[in-house]
């Protein structure tokens, strides 16, 4: 089978498994996903969705949220750890969005790179779930994932997973098939224990990478 065939075949199997799945974030607007994903570095999802709410019952729009105090910005998010750096992103962040777009996220790759605090995870995420364009997510559990299955081939760092990955995943599929993969991350093929193999609907096709037996 070849990598573009493996693709094909575990694309279609975690459609299966896990049919609804989607961003892990909760928000009702784009600029609040830009939120939520610089405090999710390093931070579950989970935490992320509870502290968000305090922030932004007191900063409830760009603009609030680019005039807060960073300080008390900080205060928000501490919980979500390296809270003085994210605030700092957030707070430049909502600036930029404010002066440069009129409180709107720029339709642009490359536009959203320039922003305080996103790198390329970040503008895949938005460019995918915001705009519904092509889009590569590579997390942890995507370059775990993916090399484990045998996908890509020892390759840890983020951009080079995302472009090996943009040569075997049609590019329609690329922003469900990660959302995906941190599902089947979190339920099946855990970081922390052991993988429930018996469990995996990729088992007979998977290289099992790592994996003791």
């Amino acid at each position: 089978m070849t990598k573009e065939e493996l693709a094909l075949e575990v694309i279609e199997r975690l459609k299966r498994e896990y049919p609804d799945a989607g961003c892990t974030l909760d928000y009702d607007q784009a600029w609040k996903l830009l939120v939520s994903v610089r405090l999710a570095a390093q931070c579950t999802d989970a935490r992320v969705n509870v502290v968000v709410e305090d922030l932004y019952a007191k900063y409830p729009d760009v603009e609030s949220l680019a005039e807060a105090d960073v300080e008390d910005i900080e205060r928000i998010v501490r919980p979500c750890g390296l809270g003085k750096s994210k605030a700092r992103d957030i707070s430049a962040c909502m600036k930029m969005l404010k002066e440069e777009y009129g409180g709107k996220i720029p339709r642009d790759f490359n536009a959203l790179l320039k922003l305080p605090g996103v790198g390329r995870k970040s503008a895949n995420l938005i460019m995918g779930d915001v705009f519904g364009e092509p889009a590569i997510v590579t997390d942890t559990h995507c370059i775990r994932l993916t090399n484990r299955i045998g996908l890509v081939d020892g390759i840890k760092d983020p951009k080079k997973v995302e472009m090996a990955l943009w040569k075997i995943i049609p590019p329609e599929e690329g922003s469900d098939f990660c959302h995906r993969l941190v599902y089947h991350g979190r339920d099946i093929c855990t970081a922390r224990t052991k993988p429930y193999c018996d469990k995996c609907c990729l088992a007979d096709i998977c290289a099992k990478n790592g994996v003791e037996e």
